[in-house]
């Protein structure tokens, strides 16, 4: 269950980083991210420990708050995210890419394809920017929807996820960018796994 419950929370995530990155369009700086999620409500969030929480805000990981289905949290776009090619928190090593990256006007969407040996499946990711121009890296807000169908640690998973934000600043403050948190991530649990 726990499991599958981590990887709900990574393929939420991947959907709310997807949704909010639209490749070089997105202003750096520090993003109030909003999520809403059937499935939050329904599953039991690991609990951390103050311990853990302490450690999690020394790595400069800002932990979501969470209520009633609805996950917010403060997220930090580096000059250097917000200038890639591609989403700027896409998690290839998740096993999950998004594709077909398509723009309209101020409106996008994508697929989000899934093969990694935790998470199968397809998703579906459509949303709008506001506050600035399709080329520029001006745009002050979002919203979106995720759907995603497929399988979680052998499990079948079936969301639907309504997103949005607004850029808050152009300094981070002490939140760390989301590439280095997500680097960081990736660090421990390797380290956990040896």
């Amino acid at each position: 269950m726990r499991k599958t419950t981590v990887s709900l929370l990574v393929c939420t995530l991947l959907g709310l980083c997807t949704a909010a990155s639209a490749a070089e369009r997105m202003k750096q700086g520090l993003w109030e991210m909003n999520m809403k999620n059937d499935q939050l409500a329904k599953q039991q969030m690991p609990k951390l420990s103050p311990q853990q929480m302490e450690q999690m805000k020394k790595m400069g990981i800002n932990m979501p708050q969470m209520h009633d289905g609805m996950m917010t949290n403060k997220v930090c776009i580096s000059k250097a995210m917000a200038e890639r090619d591609h989403p700027p928190l896409e998690r290839r090593d998740s096993g999950c890419q998004a594709k077909n990256f398509q723009w309209s006007g101020s409106s996008y969407s994508a697929e989000i394809v899934c093969d990694g040996p935790n998470m199968q499946g397809v998703g579906k990711v459509k949303g709008s920017l506001s506050g600035g121009t399709l080329l520029s890296s001006g745009n002050t807000a979002y919203q979106s929807t995720y759907d995603f169908k497929g399988t979680a640690h052998g499990r079948p998973v079936d969301q639907h996820i309504e997103q949005s934000g607004k850029w808050l600043a152009a300094d981070c403050g002490n939140v760390k960018p989301a590439d280095e948190m997500l680097a960081d991530l990736k660090k421990q649990r390797e380290e956990r796994n040896k």
